[in-house]
């Protein structure tokens, strides 16, 4: 918390200073931006504060498919465009607003790395076991960015780790983004993975299908 709020008081600091009123808006959106920057900051915060203590969220039959097209859609000035193909009917207990935020989690990282594209692919296939638990959800969020070596992809999902510049397109986020999306599946049964890719990153969500009797 203390770099940004440094970085606003010296804004603030040299809006104060400046006596041209021309550069006033100037100096007052980019300490806005900052502002916006520490309200996530501290969102994300609150949230894994609520997920250590361990907190229960309502879970609930959910159609995963339907989630995360509108998660997608609902997206409003991508830097690339986002590629969906989902298969239809995929369920799953969960809370709708936590595994939201996972995919938005997923789809923003991809965003900040991806060169042209980002692709979002949803299936079912058969699990470890036998019978209709045995079935997974798997959800695929690849871009084709520089990728993420395979030391680091572990590394990668611990709190407030960046990886060096050539992973890196800004300097806007805190490094918990991947850390909450991984706590966030796990608090659902499911796993959240960094694997193989032809090029760039490919993180791999599986959950567990709601079973039907």
């Amino acid at each position: 918390m203390r770099s940004p709020i440094t970085v606003l008081r010296t804004q603030l600091e040299v809006a104060l200073a400046v006596r041209d009123p021309e550069l006033w808006p100037e100096l007052i959106g980019g300490a806005l931006e900052d502002i916006e920057r520490l309200q996530h900051l501290a969102a994300d915060l609150l949230l894994l504060a609520r997920i250590d203590a361990a907190q229960p969220a309502r879970a609930e039959p959910l159609d995963l498919t339907v989630l995360v097209r509108e998660v997608v859609d609902s997206r409003l000035g991508d830097r690339v465009p986002v590629e969906v193909r989902l298969e239809p009917g995929v369920e799953v207990t969960a809370n709708a607003l936590w595994l939201g935020r996972v995919v938005t989690n997923l789809v923003d990282n991809a965003q900040r790395y991806a060169d042209r594209r980002v692709d979002v692919t949803l299936r079912t296939r058969s699990g470890s076991g036998s019978g209709p638990r045995a079935q997974v959800a798997v959800l695929e969020v690849v871009d084709d960015g520089p990728g993420v070596p395979a030391a680091d992809r572990e590394r990668i999902f611990e709190r407030f780790t960046r990886l060096d510049d050539s992973r890196s397109r800004d300097h806007g986020g805190a490094g918990l983004g991947l850390a909450i999306a991984r706590d966030l599946s796990a608090h659902h049964g499911g796993t959240l993975t960094a694997e193989d890719s032809a090029r760039g990153a490919r993180l791999v969500l599986r959950l567990p299908t709601t079973h039907r009797p």
